[in-house]
């Protein structure tokens, strides 16, 4: 985009995300309208410009894939064409499908097979911003990931421009010593798990690169906008194996949603992004102009990701130096307490239903591995508690499908989510959820290599 070019409050998704913005409109409401054509996702072998080093990876044509974008209340028609050697499914993160749509291998579907298609089609009646991605093996490991963004159909929020910044940590086609990988010099912050290795690493895996967007810190993707403008930032951990920290230099940051649901506004200098977590947060443009780092930095261990806030007319050569440290990213991050939902879950008085009280520890939940694990069963319309205690060294970034939970605080109106960290070494976090989307769900943790190490239990709708 040109430096001049005036921002919409639509916004665009322009930072090498996306061949083009993939829109999905369907009929909404009384659903009398023709049913919108289907997306094509194409996942297949590619190679990715890592500031000139070819790297070989898997995606959608792209890395993130091509946005889409739709509006409550549409019916989402995606058509999934696989060009993989092996079979894939996709997975709606953090939307609530019939059970059917998911997109999990050997719980609600059969992989689609190499040359296979799948079509899936489903009503989008919540507003919010989601992800989608591989949910066979390791492949949301590569490539295999894209932004989704469920527009409402009033929005209350007021904004000039619009960037969605999905994270990810990477090890696809880049050597451990290769080139864009030497920015070992930036310091490595460990508030959330102190006992974390000094690399970005987990079970043998190495991460060289934090990408913005599939752009490496050599080559990082520009944020634009005029003095006086309110950007809204839709910022996405997609990393398999990697929670982060995330501030831009000399500007405060004001949440307005964690994970697509609306949160009482609060001002913060960084935020901390669990594998899944999302986080909506409006900036205002207050300078006169330059170039301001947006710097991610990995929790508890070495590497660096970056994007550049550049006000309009500001020339490139004011780019802040690869490793420059935004002091914000010490600052004070967004907790729990001070989130509180703008539209809380509907519990009933009383008590909840059904309690289940979990230790998480290695790779185990409530002392139990999958596919050796017994499900947690639930009855349609129960309200169930869940209070995840994490005693292992690692933390937890615990993902419910299908469902929306709310993080109890001593607010009593704690965030509307689908995925929360749990600290490391005691660490608690209760949630509650109402089970009105029968079938069979996973919970599981969000390190991606956790999951396939059997960090998983189904959630089963039964009988009461």
């Amino acid at each position: 985009m040109a430096a001049d070019a005036p921002l919409t409050r639509r916004g665009f998704l322009a930072l090498g995300a996306g061949a083009g913005l993939a829109v999905a409109t369907g009929c909404g409401g009384g659903g009398r309208g023709a049913a919108p054509a289907a997306l094509p996702l194409q996942p297949g072998p590619m190679t990715l410009d890592l500031a000139g080093h070819e790297a070989a990876t898997w995606g959608y044509g792209t890395v993130p894939g091509p946005e889409i974008r739709l509006r409550a209340g549409d019916v989402l028609r995606v058509r999934l064409d696989n060009g993989l050697p092996e079979g894939t499914t996709v997975h709606w993160h953090g939307l609530a499908p019939p059970n059917a749509m998911d997109g999990v291998p050997g719980v609600t579907q059969d992989p689609v097979g190499p040359g296979g298609t799948f079509l899936y089609e489903f009503r989008t009646p919540v507003a919010g911003s989601f992800m989608y991605h591989a949910h066979v093996g390791v492949q949301l490991d590569r490539g295999l990931y894209g932004p989704l963004v469920v527009e409402p159909r009033d929005e209350p929020l007021s904004y000039d421009g619009e960037y969605v910044l999905m994270l990810d940590d990477w090890a696809d086609g880049v050597e451990e010593t290769g080139p864009h990988t030497d920015h070992g010099g930036v310091p490595a912050e460990s508030a959330v798990d102190p006992g974390a290795p000094t690399t970005v690493s987990f079970g043998g895996r190495t991460y060289p690169l934090v990408l913005v967007n599939g752009h490496p810190p050599d080559d990082p993707p520009v944020l634009e906008g005029r003095p006086g403008d309110r950007l809204r930032l839709r910022v996405m951990n997609v990393a398999a194996d990697t929670g982060f920290r995330f501030a831009v230099a000399g500007h405060p940051l004001t949440v307005t949603h964690t994970d697509g649901m609306p949160v009482e506004p609060v001002t913060v200098d960084v935020l901390r992004l669990g594998m899944g977590e999302r986080y909506d947060v409006l900036v205002e443009l207050d300078r006169r102009d330059g170039a301001w780092q947006i710097g991610i930095a990995p929790e508890g261990r070495r590497g660096w990701g970056r994007a550049v806030l550049r006000y309009a007319g500001s020339p490139a050569s004011s780019a802040p130096p690869v490793t420059a440290w935004p002091a914000e990213l010490d600052g004070r991050p967004a907790e729990h307490a001070d989130l509180i939902a703008v539209e809380p879950l509907a519990l009933p008085p009383g008590r909840p239903d059904r309690v289940f009280d979990l230790t998480l520890d290695g790779t185990e939940i409530g002392g139990q591995s999958y596919p050796d694990a017994d499900p947690l069963t639930v009855a349609e319309g129960e309200w169930v508690r869940l209070t995840l205690r994490n005693t292992g060294a690692k933390w937890h970034p615990m993902h419910l499908h299908g469902h929306h939970f709310q993080v109890l605080t001593p607010s009593g109106r704690g965030p509307v989510k689908d995925t929360v960290a749990v600290p490391a070494r005691g660490g608690v976090v209760t949630v509650d959820f109402l089970a009105t989307n029968p079938g069979r769900w996973l919970f599981h943790c969000h390190n991606h290599h956790h999951m396939e190490d059997g960090m998983v239990r189904l959630v089963r709708y039964g009988r009461k």
